[in-house]
């Protein structure tokens, strides 16, 4: 159980790091341009969720690796969480389609959330 949770929780952080990273990296007119979401949002929101995620990745990885204050990785994959149900939304706002890889991400966030509390 432990090796498959570090696992999920490695290519989580991996995840979200590229995503939270990319955040910054792009432009608001690379991100139109993309077309990934249904819903026009402000750049400092998206900035906002961008370092929540950067924030979220090494919360999922570093306290546990560290066995400095390990109840940070539940919790950080939990929040993680808050920021999927968004992703959720706002993409079956497009297409109820869209919204499986957030919805997919949530459960493994989910998992990793229950697996660590109960080692705690």
């Amino acid at each position: 159980m432990n090796i498959l949770l570090w696992i999920v929780q490695i290519l989580l952080a991996l995840l979200f790091l590229f995503a939270g990273a990319s955040k910054f990296l792009m432009s608001a007119e690379d991100m139109a341009a993309q077309g990934g979401s249904p819903v026009e949002l402000p750049m400092w929101f998206i900035r906002s969720i961008g370092a929540c995620e950067i924030a979220g990745a090494i919360g999922l990885v570093v306290p546990w690796a560290t066995g400095i204050k390990r109840g940070l990785t539940p919790t950080a994959a939990g929040l993680l969480i808050v920021i999927m149900v968004g992703a959720v939304v706002v993409s079956a706002m497009g297409s109820i389609g869209m919204a499986v890889l957030p919805f997919i991400v949530g459960l493994l966030l989910a998992f990793v959330a229950w697996g660590r509390r109960r080692m705690i």
